[in-house]
């Protein structure tokens, strides 16, 4: 049996461990928005102004996005960077809501400046 010395060590040495763990952030995203943007920039021109298909460097942006934003903190830091750049460039609604399908993938999140970021999770 072990000598109530060595519990007590035991104890000791594995608090900071069972605290770090227990205090750390649930999860964290790992996306910016300053990566967000940076994939849909191709984009703005066709959303705001467009007409037909969306250029191929807007297909790719956006297939980078929906390859980046895998976790649930992912998507929604990126849908709350594509909903405050929505509200700022006001896109075509029409537009936005085909762009997924116009570029054959499944975007993490709508592109409207009203989506609600705590619902969008769920779809996903």
């Amino acid at each position: 049996m072990a000598s109530s010395s060595t519990i007590k060590f035991i104890f000791v040495a594995a608090l900071p461990l069972v605290l770090l763990v227990l205090l750390a952030p649930a999860s964290e995203a790992a996306i910016s928005c300053s990566d967000v943007i940076k994939d849909l920039r191709p984009c703005v021109n066709y959303l705001v102004n467009g007409t037909g298909a969306p250029p191929s460097s807007c297909c790719a942006g956006a297939s980078a996005l929906a390859s980046a934003a895998t976790s649930s903190a992912d998507k929604k830091a990126a849908c709350q960077c594509i909903k405050s750049a929505a509200q700022k460039m006001n896109p075509n609604q029409q537009l936005a809501q085909a762009l997924p399908a116009n570029c054959g993938i499944t975007l993490p999140v709508a592109v409207s400046p009203n989506v609600d970021c705590s619902k969008c999770l769920f779809y996903f």
